[in-house]
């Protein structure tokens, strides 16, 4: 039924490959009253995740974003938090059908999402320390070491989606405690073959 509260439920449904299939979400999503679904085959990791952009850009105040499941959604805290964000800085809602303590509307719902943010921090900074110390194992062991590469394939994934959300270069370096010109560069592919030079060095 074509009814106000239903014009506010917005669906997203993705599966992973070309090789399954949608209709069980699609179904549960219509039948929790989503009047409009974006849908996608592509994995959860990568950044050119078309559909989800344009839910994104098209979302208006008082929506309400559902998916089935957290998964459907992101594959990393990093992705995740900054998805929601996005939402919420909308003035739009968001809701997992199976985690139901994602509700936005409630404020269990605003405090795990404050939560998310920590999580995304504590990830970074476990990153950073991992590579400071991978550093230092081999700097002692004598290897000579070059510039090591500041962040990982799939935080440059991670930037690349923050960057298509509309975060700008200095937002998105400060929470990746990186260069705006490095972000500038991971946006453009332009740090590719350097980063290709760093791994098999």
């Amino acid at each position: 039924m074509n009814t106000p509260q239903s014009r506010r439920k917005v669906g997203y449904a993705r599966v992973s490959t070309v090789g399954q299939t949608l209709e069980l979400q699609l179904e549960t999503l219509k039948e929790y009253g989503c009047r409009h679904i974006y849908r996608e085959k592509v994995s959860g990791a990568s950044a050119n995740r078309v559909q989800l952009h344009k839910l994104l850009d098209n979302l208006k105040e008082g929506q309400v974003v559902v998916v089935t499941r957290l998964d459907r959604l992101a594959r990393s805290t990093f992705d995740l938090f900054s998805i929601i964000k996005t939402i919420t800085d909308k003035k739009a809602q968001f809701y997992s059908l199976a985690e139901p303590w994602t509700d936005t509307t409630t404020s269990t719902g605003r405090l795990m999402l404050a939560v998310l943010g920590g999580l995304a921090d504590v990830e970074r900074d476990l990153i950073r320390i991992r590579t400071s110390e991978g550093r230092a194992r081999a700097i002692a062991l004598g290897k000579k070491m070059g510039r090591p590469p500041q962040i990982t394939t799939a935080q440059r994934q991670e930037i690349k989606l923050w960057r298509q959300n509309g975060k700008t270069l200095k937002e998105i370096a400060d929470f990746f405690g990186i260069s705006s010109a490095t972000v500038s560069r991971i946006i453009t592919g332009a740090d590719s073959h350097k980063s290709r030079k760093q791994i098999t060095a």
